[in-house]
């Protein structure tokens, strides 16, 4: 009989996490935003394990992931995280990570300048929603019900620190990822299109789905 367990994740999940930060990046598409900001595979995984571990608490620090196990095995996960308390501090997390891989200025300027043409599609976020981000099953994982349950949990979690209203941004024509959302009470509010980010990814934009917790 398939155990599943939903837990918090732990810093040996980081190297998980960065694949599934990478696969959500990716969405339904060949490549996604981090493919974008770093093009070379290794580079992209390790940074991404860095940025996971950094002192410094972002939006894509591994204490605001879930971890979704299957008879003991990771399989799937996602974050859910307080704008006004982790996203300032992605700066410094990502300084932290570039130092950790021995990285200077020049390569944050590098993916600084590779990021440019996705910006303009990125949603706002208002503070007063807390924001689920980075979802992600294991392909062999999928078609079991696990993000639906890890979007239960982590929506949860929103509510035990006082939030009342949630935010989730998915990439325009992700059709399986919005009725998931749309299932758990969210619904799209408005999109963002941009030219550059549909050259660069193949996809018109990003699309912001509000709901209540």
């Amino acid at each position: 009989m398939t155990a599943v367990r939903v837990r918090e994740a732990e810093p040996g999940d980081t190297r998980f996490l960065a694949w599934v930060m990478q696969a959500a990046g990716r969405s339904h598409l060949p490549r996604g935003i981090w493919d974008v900001a770093l093009p070379d595979d290794a580079e992209r995984l390790d940074y991404l394990n860095a940025l996971l571990g950094a002192r410094a608490v972002s939006f894509c620090h591994h204490t605001n992931f879930l971890v979704a196990e299957i008879d003991g095995r990771q399989a799937a996960a996602l974050s859910g995280y307080e704008p006004a308390v982790h996203l300032p501090t992605f700066a410094e997390a990502s300084a932290q990570a570039r130092a950790r891989l021995g990285w200077g200025d020049r390569e944050g300027d590098a993916i600084g300048e590779r990021m440019r043409p996705l910006a303009r599609a990125f949603p706002e976020i208002p503070p007063e929603r807390f924001t689920v981000e980075w979802v992600a099953t294991a392909p062999e994982q999928r078609g079991r019900g696990l993000a639906p349950r890890l979007l239960d949990a982590i929506l949860e979690r929103g509510r035990a620190r006082g939030y009342t209203l949630g935010q989730i941004a998915v990439l325009i024509g992700n059709v399986g990822a919005q009725r998931i959302y749309e299932r758990a009470g969210f619904k799209v509010v408005d999109e963002k299109r941009d030219p550059d980010f549909e050259a660069t990814l193949g996809c018109p934009g990003i699309a912001r789905m509000h709901g209540p917790l």
